[in-house]
């Protein structure tokens, strides 16, 4: 087997992100989509699971935006990463703001190992259209979820129209993300999430789509799945 079968991250993947890390918590530099969606995220998640009251684990948090948000909002936040220099960002961030998050260096397959059925949710946004085995990943998400829990999930479809937008419309015509970020091989249709979701035991309650309005620069909920989309899926109690 070859390095890349036998790890549960993407190295080349990992390094993509630790060259941008230093720029998660700016508005306007490489992760300003992710500042757009955000707060959307976090409502949606927030509908769904009393953040308040919820113990959380973020699979892939990055440089924390998510994560201490949703501690923000008094949630007992996890966030794993495979990326140092994102998790170093995130732990600066959360220190200046004084919002508690704990942060560790690590993967969703390594963590479940000592954490089955210990969280209330668990969130993995944009994160399944870059580690090397999806349902593999999935499932060991839903391993750590507790009987009634939520997981939480984002990514892109693939198709022609995901291909244009996702790729050659953010990375090359509007330079939202640095060229190379995605790969469309990687990118999952809502069929196969639907799949790895059933295969890790885990019910599906809603699939969304997270559509965008150049002439407003904005971005919204909708029925349109055809390029990014999120939803969640429950553990049977």
């Amino acid at each position: 087997m070859s390095l890349m079968q036998t790890q549960h991250f993407d190295s080349d993947e990992i390094a993509k992100f630790e060259a941008m890390a230093e720029e998660w918590w700016d508005p306007t530099g490489k992760f300003k989509p992710l500042h757009k969606i955000n707060p959307i995220r976090l409502d949606y998640i927030d509908q769904q699971v009393k953040l308040s009251s919820a113990t959380v684990l973020d699979v892939g948090c990055g440089g924390g935006l998510l994560a201490e948000n949703m501690a923000a909002r008094g949630a007992t936040v996890t966030g794993i990463d495979r990326s140092p220099k994102a998790l170093g960002i995130a732990r600066l961030h959360s220190e200046k703001s004084s919002v508690a998050v704990e942060y560790v260096e690590n993967d969703a397959e390594t963590w479940a190992k000592s954490h089955a059925e210990f969280y209330d949710a668990v969130t993995c946004l944009e994160v399944l259209e870059h580690v090397p085995d999806v349902p593999r990943t999935v499932a060991a998400c839903a391993s750590m979820i507790k009987p009634g829990g939520h997981f939480f999930f984002a990514t892109l479809n693939r198709n022609p129209t995901s291909y244009i937008k996702a790729i050659l419309g953010a990375e090359y015509i509007l330079g939202w993300l640095p060229k190379g970020t995605h790969e469309y091989a990687k990118f999952i249709k809502p069929s196969e999430m639907n799949s790895a979701l059933r295969g890790a035991g885990l019910e599906i309650k809603e699939l969304k789509g997270l559509s965008y309005a150049m002439l407003s620069d904005h971005f919204s909920l909708s029925d349109d799945l055809s390029v990014n989309y999120l939803g969640f899926a429950i553990k049977p109690a």
